[in-house]
């Protein structure tokens, strides 16, 4: 579930967005005052968007952004000037801020974060080092039996991966014990 942190020098204006969020079917939202207290709330969550304004009390919008975890957006609220100053990378909404405006942001910028979240989670794992050679020493031994060229070695152990049902690690074992039990 992702979460959305309110971070405003102000208290009381981070309370005033939280409640509009609220009103707005927005769940999951903290209020805070602190950059530090907002990157405290992000570290518990997987995923979710961050709405800072220019400056906080402990650190700049812009420390802020390069700190918070990855899955999380952030939505800077200032004054033009303020907003013209942060370059095209952050997204921002201008003060005095209109609520259309607002909640449009945040569930567009909450649904970009959680799109985000679900592609990365769909990649496959890194293999480990060990995972890698088993792959490896499973193409060199096709590659010097089979004379097969290296492209054709790795696409016969993942066609048979395919075929078995079983990922490519697993499919390179087999054909590492079934070369070496034959000698």
């Amino acid at each position: 579930m992702s979460i959305i942190i309110v971070a405003l020098p102000k208290i009381e204006d981070a309370k005033r967005i939280r409640r509009i969020l609220t009103d707005h079917g927005f769940e999951n939202i903290v209020s805070c005052n602190t950059a530090s207290a907002a990157l405290i709330e992000a570290n518990r969550h997987q995923r979710g968007l961050v709405i800072s304004s220019y400056k906080l009390p402990d650190m700049h919008y812009s420390q802020l952004a390069q700190c918070i975890p990855d899955y999380f957006e952030m939505l800077l609220i200032g004054s033009a000037t303020t907003v013209s100053a942060a370059g095209s990378g952050i997204m921002a909404i201008t003060t005095p801020v209109k609520i259309y405006d607002l909640v449009n942001t945040v569930e567009l910028m909450a649904g970009q974060a959680e799109k985000r979240y679900k592609k990365a989670k769909k990649k496959p794992k890194k293999r480990s080092e060990r995972e890698e050679n088993y792959i490896k020493n499973a193409k060199l031994l096709l590659m010097e039996r089979n004379h097969l060229s290296e492209e054709e070695a790795f696409r016969y152990i993942q066609k048979c991966s395919m075929d078995s049902g079983t990922n490519m690690v697993e499919t390179a074992q087999m054909v590492l014990t079934l070369i070496y039990d034959e000698c």
